[in-house]
């Protein structure tokens, strides 16, 4: 179940856009914190280390960009358009790529390959964007061709170097990578903005859950990630009933915490740490059956995610369990 609200976004007023600066509006025709997110922001840090530009650790060392994620591999085939953030000129594309989850083993997507199927915009004054990872054959321009703020590109894909679908937004001023929340200054992080280049600045989401489901099991994480894990209806004899929270952006002391009701009140309720830092992860929690059948009906799976002691977000899942 996708999330309704978001329960913890830091936002405040946009900071003014200068004159000189390009304005951007979202990168994907989408419902940020409903059915898409942002995974990762421009690292930084000068350093080995990795930081947003709250001072927080969305982001990895070298990252040159913005992620605006879509929840599970399953997402693609919505074929969520990738608009041109700003008006411009098409200067470059590339079609083609496999989506597929990036994997060292896989080989062959570093370099300017690593970007997979994207497109290069030139908005004038120095400014330009770059959209990677774009589903195969789903482009719709071409170089040379002029589009407009909010025309469609291309669908949100996994080609090129990615873990998960998503676009990555690379915004460049004299071909320098340049963070659109805080463009002043590429190290400083932390405080108000002076100014930013978003039209309207999307809220901070310092980590959240991403999905929940229930299975009578508990599943492996690639089939979380895909969104092939739940299993909406169970059978009375199932050997267990499992309720998953999958998470992005967890550090070490958050916990993660899944109660289980039914027919006869609460199954189980538990609260598993989050040991490390992990840009996405799921924890799991159920119960085994100790009776000839589960009692057939209604439940419902409750995930909280808890930083600081307190719930910063919360889902809930409704299954049944079959006549």
């Amino acid at each position: 179940m996708r999330p309704a609200l978001f329960a913890l976004a830091l936002s405040c007023a946009a900071p003014a856009v200068a004159a000189q600066d390009i304005a951007l509006s979202l990168p994907i025709d989408c419902d940020l914190g409903r059915d898409c997110f942002i995974q990762q922001y421009k690292d930084r840090d000068p350093g080995d280390g990795a930081r947003d530009y709250t001072c927080n650790g969305l982001s990895y060392d070298g990252h040159s960009g913005t992620d605006f994620a879509l929840p599970t591999r399953r997402d693609i085939a919505r074929d969520v358009p990738v608009i041109a953030a700003a008006p411009g000129t098409v200067t470059n594309i590339r079609d083609g790529m496999r989506d597929r989850v990036y994997r060292p083993e896989n080989g062959g997507r570093g370099g300017n390959r690593a970007c997979g199927n994207g497109v290069l915009i030139d908005h004038g004054g120095g400014w330009e964007t770059q959209y990677c990872h774009l589903k195969r054959g789903s482009l719709r321009v071409e170089p040379g061709q002029s589009v407009a703020r909010g025309s469609i590109l291309g669908t949100v894909g996994i080609s090129g170097r990615a873990e998960f679908p998503h676009v990555h937004l690379t915004v460049r001023k004299n071909g320098e990578a340049v963070d659109p929340f805080r463009p002043s200054d590429a190290q400083s992080c932390g405080g108000a903005a002076k100014r930013t280049l978003w039209q309207t600045t999307p809220p901070y989401r310092p980590g959240g859950l991403i999905d929940v489901g229930s299975a009578a099991s508990i599943p492996e994480y690639d089939d979380v990630r895909a969104g092939t894990a739940t299993q909406a209806t169970l059978q009375p004899d199932a050997d267990a009933i499992v309720v998953f929270g999958f998470a992005f952006g967890g550090r070490p002391g958050d916990e993660i915490r899944i109660e289980i009701s039914g027919p006869g009140g609460v199954l189980t309720d538990q609260t598993l740490p989050v040991d490390r830092k992990q840009a996405q992860f799921f924890r799991a929690a159920g119960l085994r059956r100790s009776t000839a059948a589960w009692p057939t009906g209604r439940y419902i799976g409750t995930v909280t995610f808890i930083r600081d002691g307190r719930g910063m977000e919360q889902q809930k899942t409704a299954f049944q369990v079959a006549e």
